[in-house]
């Protein structure tokens, strides 16, 4: 990685190490929040396709301080939500905020090439595109032996399980 940083809102927080390949410049740092301050990005992956899918946000308007497929999939989910999903190709894992109303959305790519890996209890969630990113706060590190037996007939661990008791895959 060549860039990190940190968003923090009251209860959320937002992490990300970037290693930067389309557009090297500070411009495509994460987390990437909107001109308004109100939307707030975090992505790991690339979107092959996001050329094509700037084209009719320019067309409608929208400036662009980067060059980044980041950016693009922000002022995408900005303006249509889950809805812009579909049409993403490309493989990738995200985490997108919205302040005003304190929603959050997670995505992976439909064939799971980055997981999205999560940890949920009574009182938080964590989720990183991997599990090491979970393990970094502390969470009780029970060995899940139905994953283990997986892992080891299949060289991975089928579905939404993993190999930590509690931390799941989005499907």
């Amino acid at each position: 990685p060549d860039s990190r940083g940190i968003y923090t809102h009251e209860h959320v927080g937002l992490g990300h190490r970037r290693l930067s390949i389309i557009d090297t410049s500070y411009k495509g740092h994460q987390p990437m929040t909107d001109a308004s301050g109100q939307y707030t990005l975090v992505f790991n992956g690339e979107i092959y396709n996001y050329k094509e899918l700037r084209q009719p946000l320019e067309k409608a308007g929208i400036g662009f301080e980067s060059e980044t497929d980041t950016e693009v999939l922000l002022q995408l989910l900005i303006r249509e939500g889950a809805r812009c999903l579909p049409r993403l190709n490309g493989f990738f894992t995200f985490a997108f905020y919205n302040k005003g109303d304190g929603s959050l959305l997670l995505a992976r790519d439909r064939m799971g090439i980055k997981p999205l890996m999560y940890y949920n209890d009574e009182d938080k969630l964590l989720f990183g595109s991997e599990l090491k990113a979970i393990m970094a706060f502390g969470i009780q590190k029970e060995l899940d032996p139905d994953s283990l037996c997986q892992y080891l007939q299949f060289n991975y661990v089928p579905g939404t399980s993993s190999m930590l008791q509690g931390v799941q895959q989005l499907a």
